[in-house]
């Protein structure tokens, strides 16, 4: 039996009608709060080059899609480990991508030429990578289940 569709998130629900007439949760309801970017020295150890390019890289993945993700999707500092994990594996798949152009796909082995093991690495890490796109709708078809978080106008006169 294969599995339904994923189930809406509960605003979207109460504003699009819930025509099963199921009794509808609202889920965790968490404060909002802005994530704050981790150590990367500290999340991600090392000495040299690579290391230093690797930080970098996962830097770079926070800086382009954090505020993106909190003004969109109410992403919130409970939330950020998932997020961290996304720019850790966004940064790995650079890595191995780097690694991938210099040795080539194909490398000496005991035995011969084998596959690069990068490339099995890297198929790991963009199955990964498609799974985090998807929880934080950054998938074109995943973007349509996102419900913007509803910002509070304090000048509202009907409140």
């Amino acid at each position: 039996m294969k599995p339904g569709p994923k189930p809406k998130p509960y605003l979207s629900a109460v504003r699009e009608g819930n025509p099963g007439h199921r009794v509808l949760s609202p889920g965790v309801v968490f404060p909002s709060s802005e994530p704050v970017e981790p150590d990367w020295w500290d999340l991600l150890p090392g000495e040299g080059e690579e290391a230093d390019r690797l930080r970098v890289d996962a830097r770079e993945v926070w800086d382009r899609l954090c505020m993106q993700l909190v003004r969109s999707a109410g992403m919130n500092v409970f939330q950020q480990d998932a997020f961290v994990d996304l720019c850790v594996t966004g940064a790995r798949i650079r890595q191995g991508e780097r690694a991938l152009s210099l040795d080539g796909p194909v490398v000496q082995g005991e035995r011969g030429l084998v596959r690069n093991p990068w490339v099995t690495v890297l198929n790991q890490y963009r199955a990964h990578w498609r799974q985090l796109l998807a929880e934080f709708g950054l998938t074109p078809s995943s973007a349509t289940r996102i419900v913007a978080p509803i910002e509070e106008d304090e000048d509202d006169p009907f409140d």
